[in-house]
């Protein structure tokens, strides 16, 4: 009698809780959910439109960073120009940077130099779809913080909409687990919102896990040691401390890259990313092109050029594997275009809940008013 009233206190409460975190963050799941959803295909679409997408694959050597950057700030004069990434064999190199406090990609061909598209994100689609999904389009130290907040409160409420699930009898699970398509269209929405969230809670948690990873610096760091069991792998840490010298004639920036691509020089993918005098030239490469995923990187000195430290993928903590993992799982493209498909239906399904859930809702405080009348 006990366990049974104990139940049902806990089913009560869960579904208080439910119901409010439903009502308080249901826009936002909504909108971080859908435009997860379009960002998905984003790169297989642009490819699709965008002429600026490819160019000529050829037999010869890529343009040095310090040659592209010199092109960029001939267009576009006092641009930042910290991150340059050759995105593949036929491919442009695009350089990240700021001009007149404008977020731009700029695109070029990789041997020729010729310059291709200025990618401004306050006009591109996909990186309104992006601003929209990670800030909901606010500043971003606010922005994050909400869309942070709302998806631990998401996550919540995933795991109280199982405890609601949970049949009260164990021989009611199998009839729990199916739809009643032939219903009233009442009972099927109440089905697609409790049975769909059930058989998604799991991905949709490992999602909203990850995407934890870009709002709080505390999942990073969680991610981390719960991979390596709490150790903390020195050999993951990459050199900071800089001892000034003597400039060589030569820019270390191109000796860097071209070093970088003599390393590994089976990759498609290939980027540096420079952040002045005091910190080291960080160089990466990705074996596949647009795939973000077994990044390998290299240190060097800015002034010198000489490789301060190795730091192979295959070197790697499993703890820092499952960090620089979370953007492919999130997104689903660390599996592949099958990945790719899973993360579209699963945030589809996940836009949906809330409005399942709202309808749900509204019929039964309908219902009761009726009731009381």
């Amino acid at each position: 009698m006990k366990k049974k009233k104990k139940n049902n206190t806990l089913r009560k409460w869960a579904g208080r809780l439910h119901l409010w975190l439903g009502l308080i963050t249901g826009i936002i799941v909504f909108i971080v959910a859908i435009t997860g959803c379009i960002y998905v295909f984003h790169d297989e679409i642009k490819d699709t439109i965008y002429d600026y997408r490819f160019v000529e694959e050829r037999n010869e050597v890529f343009i040095a960073p310090s040659r592209i950057k010199e092109i960029v700030q001939e267009r576009y004069p006092g641009a930042t120009d910290d991150f340059v990434l050759y995105t593949g064999k036929d491919r442009p190199v695009a350089v990240y940077g700021l001009h007149e406090e404008t977020p731009y990609y700029f695109y070029l061909d990789p041997y020729t130099g010729e310059f291709l598209y200025a990618q401004d994100f306050t006009e591109d689609f996909f990186e309104i779809i992006k601003s929209l999904h990670m800030y909901l389009l606010l500043p971003q130290e606010i922005g994050r913080q909400i869309v942070g907040a709302s998806t631990l409160l998401f996550i919540l409420m995933m795991i109280t909409g199982v405890i609601l699930w949970w049949p009260k009898k164990l021989k009611n699970l199998k009839k729990s687990l199916k739809m009643k398509w032939n219903a009233r269209w009442r009972r099927v929405n109440y089905d697609l919102h409790n049975i769909s969230g059930f058989y998604l809670h799991i991905l949709a948690i490992i999602v909203a896990i990850t995407g934890l990873y870009f709002s709080y610096d505390w999942m990073k760091t969680a991610i981390y040691f719960t991979g390596n069991l709490g150790e903390d792998v020195e050999s993951d840490h990459h050199i900071e401390d800089i001892i000034q010298k003597p400039r060589i004639s030569e820019s270390p920036i191109d000796i860097a890259f071209y070093e970088t691509i003599k390393l590994a020089p089976d990759n498609d993918m290939y980027f540096v990313w420079t952040e002045g005098d005091h910190h080291p030239v960080v160089t990466g490469v990705y074996p596949e092109s647009l795939d973000f995923d077994h990044q390998s990187n290299y240190y060097f000195h800015p002034q010198t050029a000489e490789l301060l430290q190795k730091q192979a993928y295959e070197t790697k903590s499993t703890g820092l594997k499952l960090q620089e993992m979370s953007y492919g799982i999130h997104t689903g493209q660390y599996f592949g275009m099958p990945g790719k498909v899973v993360a579209f239906i699963l945030s589809l399904f996940v836009a949906s809940l809330p409005v399942t859930g709202f309808i749900v809702w509204w019929g039964r405080k309908n219902r009761m008013k009726h009731l009381t009348r």
